[in-house]
């Protein structure tokens, strides 16, 4: 600690006035000291002069004197002191000398000390602030300045939430208040806010806080320092940034195109770009892309599109503005959406103002409605596969604050690209499977008419897992003498080659069926037949009921066996002749014959209807007879209860079932 002492001297130069400290410096006590002329006392004989004169200078000319003087002590030995010197006059007039004085290496230590502090506080990158208990500032460096965007000078005398932009003000100023009753710092408190100087960007900063006390323990008050880390928090949050898109792009992998449909497959995109890239997504696809049309697109002109996905992450009104989902809109060339698909490219708009909003909405109404629910930000990419523009995927942003950006037009634009090509494979496949769908329908008989001694009912149902149509098919021949030849069969494959063959068998099937062969002989004819068809394997099974005889021909090639209910009798399968399917080639065919009574009912199906991945065929067959407990039933509601009961959404095979009961 600095120690000051003070010393005066009379017109004569003699000591009247002697501190305690003069005794610590010098070494003199006040007995020592008080009457002795001071010039002898303290200065050493060859610094005696210097000494006299500068006593004369100060007591005559009333000129202060300010500088370091050798002062002897009483020990012998001679120290550097630093005086400062001035003239007094008393209520008689009487003149004094007045030396203030000091250790001067102590001195220039103290002054090293404080200018280093001054130039540590004030060229530090780091803010520092000095506040008082009441939490007003007291000094502040120009670190801390240049941080918070306001003038030093402002800063002096005001509260700290006045100047201190952040959004948990009221923890931080608890914080501080907990850190002057306590004494226990706080060190490095990580907070994020807006200055008022960048109110864009979010800037973060570490704070510290400790106490300060006076020697004697009283509380000064509190210093904080202030570390700008908001670079260190950018790179953090955009490598967090880029997981979270890495991640959003291997979840995209997995949950987008998981089936070969369009609709689904949008919403799939529409489900995984909220919310972490928009708060309201639209999936539109170009009618013409659909209906697998390729055509030349006018620049400037309209295009109509299909909505095929909408999602929210929120309630919004913006869902009002937007076309639901299955209809189909016309979007005039000048719209931003109808710009995207023209050309191929991503549309940004970062900040939406009023003059954007027309080019974004369907029209003036659906633009109102974007206004209210707050679109701030748009951006629409295109789907793209193969080189061709399917359509579009519309992102806007109503509660994330955050305006699109290059990046998320990177990234939109890849999940847009893995989008479409699972769109463009799910528009193909399913223009095939419309066609072979088509094809195959064409190929089925109608409802069957009304036939001599028969009540019939039949149902044809594609797999439901796969959405493919198959080779099944059902048959219902007229022949003379009132008789009717049922036919069930089941080409093995799926597709339009499946279909195909299926139509050539049922074709050759009713031209033998007029022939009026025994059942054995046309499956003979029919086993010929298919074994010139390329690697084709074929079940079947064909009856001819005879009203007259009340008989039944029955010849099966590898088919599952009818089910009989036998009036009186409980069901069960009938037991046919084992027999190899169509295409093996030389294996002979059986007719047996059943005998029938009124009422009696028989239900030929293909294994569709039976075979499961997670049962045993007997299993089923079981199930099967089980529901044909009651003969009497209705026979369209036997077909809808045995494909109800039987069928599972995860079944991979078509279905053909033929009902008969006999009147």
């Amino acid at each position: 600690m600095l120690s000051v002492a003070a010393v005066a001297l009379d017109s004569q130069g003699r000591i009247v006035f002697w501190t305690p400290q003069a005794e610590e410096l010098f070494g003199y006590t006040a007995e020592d000291a008080l009457g002795q002329n001071a010039a002898r006392l303290l200065a050493s004989p060859e610094h005696l002069k210097a000494a006299v004169n500068m006593f004369m200078e100060v007591l005559e000319t009333g000129h202060s004197w300010a500088g370091a003087f050798p002062v002897r002590r009483k020990d012998g030995g001679t120290r550097l002191m630093e005086f400062r010197t001035m003239r007094l006059l008393d209520d008689l007039g009487d003149v004094y000398a007045l030396g203030i004085v000091a250790d001067h290496s102590m001195l220039q230590r103290v002054e090293t000390d404080l200018a280093l502090c001054e130039r540590l506080i004030n060229q530090s990158p780091i803010g520092l602030a000095l506040l008082d208990p009441e939490l007003r500032y007291l000094l502040v460096n120009p670190a801390l300045e240049r941080i918070d965007g306001v003038p030093a000078r402002e800063h002096i005398g005001r509260p700290l939430r006045e100047t201190l932009a952040l959004p948990d003000i009221d923890s931080v100023e608890s914080a501080l208040r907990q850190v002057l009753a306590t004494g226990t710092p706080l060190l490095d408190q990580y907070h994020v806010g807006r200055p008022p100087t960048d109110p864009d960007h979010e800037h973060a900063w570490s704070l510290s806080f400790y106490r300060l006390e006076d020697p004697g323990g009283r509380v000064l008050g509190a210093a904080t320092s202030v570390v700008d880390v908001t670079e260190r928090h950018r790179a953090a949050a955009e490598a967090d940034r880029a997981r979270r898109r890495l991640a959003l792009i291997a979840d995209a992998s997995a949950r987008v195109g998981t089936s070969l449909e369009v609709e689904r497959t949008a919403h799939e995109l529409a489900e995984i770009a909220t919310p972490v890239l928009a708060d309201v997504v639209a999936v539109d696809v170009l009618d013409s892309a659909l209906a697998l049309r390729r055509s030349r697109r006018p620049e400037n002109g309209p295009e109509l599109f299909r909505a095929l996905a909408l999602k929210a992450d929120h309630p919004t009104v913006a869902l009002r503005a937007a076309d639901p989902p299955g209809d189909l809109a016309a979007y005039e060339g000048d719209r931003l959406v109808t710009l995207c698909v023209h050309t191929g490219r991503p549309v940004l708009v970062p900040h939406v103002g009023e003059h954007d909003l027309p080019r974004i909405a369907r029209n003036a109404q659906a633009g109102e409605l974007l206004a209210q629910a707050g679109v701030h930000s748009y951006l629409a990419v295109p789907l793209i596969a193969h080189g061709e523009v399917l359509g579009a995927l519309d992102l806007k942003r109503t509660r994330n604050p955050v305006p699109f950006d290059e990046d998320d037009v990177v990234l939109a634009t890849e999940l847009a690209g893995r989008a479409a090509v699972a769109i463009d494979n799910a528009r193909w496949f399913q223009s095939v499977r419309n066609t072979a769908l088509t094809l195959q329908r064409s190929l089925l008989p109608d409802h069957p008419p009304h036939h001599t001694g028969l009540e019939l009912a039949s149902r044809y149902q594609p797999a439901q897992a796969t959405s493919e149509v198959g080779g099944d098919w059902y048959d219902v021949i007229p022949l003379s003498q009132d008789r009717t030849a049922l036919v069930v069969g089941d080409v093995m494959g799926n597709g339009i080659d499946a279909a195909a063959t299926m139509g050539r068998l049922r074709t050759a099937t009713c031209a033998y069926a007029d022939l009026e062969l025994p059942p054995a002989a046309v499956l003979q004819h029919l086993d010929k037949i298919t074994c010139d068809l390329e690697h084709y394997i074929v079940t079947c099974l064909y009856a001819v009921y005879d009203p007259h005889q009340r008989t039944c021909e029955i010849a099966n090639a590898g088919h599952m066996p009818p089910a009989f209910v036998h009036s009186g009798r409980a069901p069960d399968l009938l037991k046919l002749p084992p027999a190899a399917p169509l295409g093996v080639g030389g294996v002979p065919f059986e007719t047996s014959t059943v005998d029938l009574s009124a009422g009696d009912l028989l239900v030929l199906y293909t294994d569709g209807l039976v075979e499961t991945r997670r049962h045993s065929i007997d299993d089923r067959l079981g199930v099967l007879l089980g529901f044909l407990d009651e003969p009497q039933r209705p026979l369209e509601e036997t077909c809808d209860l045995l494909l109800h009961g039987l069928r599972h959404p995860d079944d991979h095979d078509d279905v053909a079932l033929l009902v008969a009961r006999t009147l």
